[in-house]
């Protein structure tokens, strides 16, 4: 193998097919990166078992062949190059790469010990990169990271015809978000449960394309696999196993109080306020009139107080959250204004952006959070 590329392709190729490296491999061939040179281009991939990464490049190939080195080795090495053509050859169980006057020489791992990549599943159809990594993020949010309840470290997937939607919960909070698609059949039905980790980095990592394709097999199961490609990118992750909460049973349909507030102003507060708030206290929150009172500790420990603007519509009342998941909720809505829909102060609020249009498919989000007991 015999090949030389821009050192920014290279490096940028490179990093984006380490990424899915997993920290502890089952076995050693697993922390390497597959580099495949066949006439034109330069494959990179890499696999363990659950999530595989496949990245190709165009590059000026003088030999094909196939090498395994260690993936984090090479991402470390490509980023530090001078900005010169890299040039990469196998020399005996080695693999040499020269940049400019530099040199580094590593050793290989024996490529006939790596798995194969699973196969990419059918196109299913296609979305805006940008869209798709916003919505993804606004639900990643809210989906659980405790590992003894893998169900809720998931993200739920629900595609009908051209509409998706995707919805996470940590018992805690709950976010949802529902948009539109351009999907190979406008009969399709399918429920996925996909790592919330895994789609959030995924998605992050296409939103510079133009499009992403999802790839998902027509039952919702098959292989229990699903895939997104972009740009000559392309992830597969196997899905999760579970039945996911029955969610929709938690949007309350009305509201008793709705309350409308500057975001940026409530956050900024939440978080002024919450300096004084112990851990795991919450702040409260008193909706009255044309204000919102914040307050955070109590007795003779430290406490904050502060009044925010905001427009009240219905009965007044005082709830508290957790500021963590108040700020997350408030920075995942993505709006000017945002609106709270309370139905009493021991139920959960439902944030929305109140200046996002859904009916033209740019948003149609909503965070439900739990409140915290008051006491006292």
């Amino acid at each position: 193998m015999k090949f030389r590329v821009e050192r920014d392709v290279l490096a940028d190729a490179v990093s984006w097919a380490a990424r899915t490296l997993p920290t502890r491999p089952s076995m050693p061939v697993l922390a390497g990166l597959v580099l495949e040179a066949s006439e034109d281009s330069v494959t990179l991939s890499s696999f363990d078992y659950e999530v595989s990464s496949r990245v190709t490049i165009a590059a000026d190939v003088q030999t094909p062949g196939t090498s395994l080195v260690s993936g984090r080795l090479l991402a470390d090495i490509t980023r530090s190059l001078p900005g010169a053509p890299v040039q990469l050859s196998n020399e005996g169980t080695r693999v040499v790469i020269t940049c400019g006057r530099s040199s580094f020489t590593l050793p290989t791992l024996p490529v006939e010990d790596y798995p194969s990549l699973p196969a990419m599943p059918d196109s299913s159809g296609d979305i805006e990169a940008a869209l798709f990594a916003s919505a993804v993020a606004q639900v990643a949010v809210a989906a659980g990271r405790d590992d003894t309840l893998p169900t809720l470290t998931g993200i739920r997937m629900e595609i009908e015809g051209g509409n998706i939607v995707l919805a996470a919960t940590d018992r805690y909070r709950l976010a949802v978000r529902e948009f539109s698609w351009n999907p190979k059949s406008s009969s399709i039905s399918v429920n996925a449960l996909i790592p919330a980790k895994t789609l959030a980095d995924t998605a992050k990592s296409l939103s510079t394309t133009d499009l992403v394709t999802i790839a998902l097999s027509a039952g919702g199961s098959g292989e229990g696999l699903i895939g997104f490609e972009g740009a000559g990118r392309r992830t597969t992750t196997r899905l999760l196993d579970g039945e996911f909460p029955k969610y929709r049973t938690l949007l309350p349909s009305e509201a008793a109080t709705v309350a409308s507030v500057d975001t940026s102003a409530l956050a900024d507060a939440v978080k002024r306020v919450a300096l004084v708030a112990e851990r795991n206290t919450p702040v409260r929150l008193a909706f009255e009139g044309s204000e919102v009172v914040l307050r955070a500790g109590a007795g003779d420990d430290a406490q904050a107080n502060e009044v925010v603007e905001c427009r009240v519509d219905g009965d007044g009342l005082e709830i508290a959250f957790n500021p963590t998941y108040l700020l997350d909720g408030l920075s995942a809505v993505d709006a000017v204004t945002t609106t709270f829909s309370f139905t009493q102060a021991t139920r959960p609020a439902v944030l929305t952006g109140a200046d996002t249009n859904a009916a033209s498919g740019v948003d149609d989000y909503r965070y439900l959070l739990m409140p915290v007991r008051l006491t006292g």
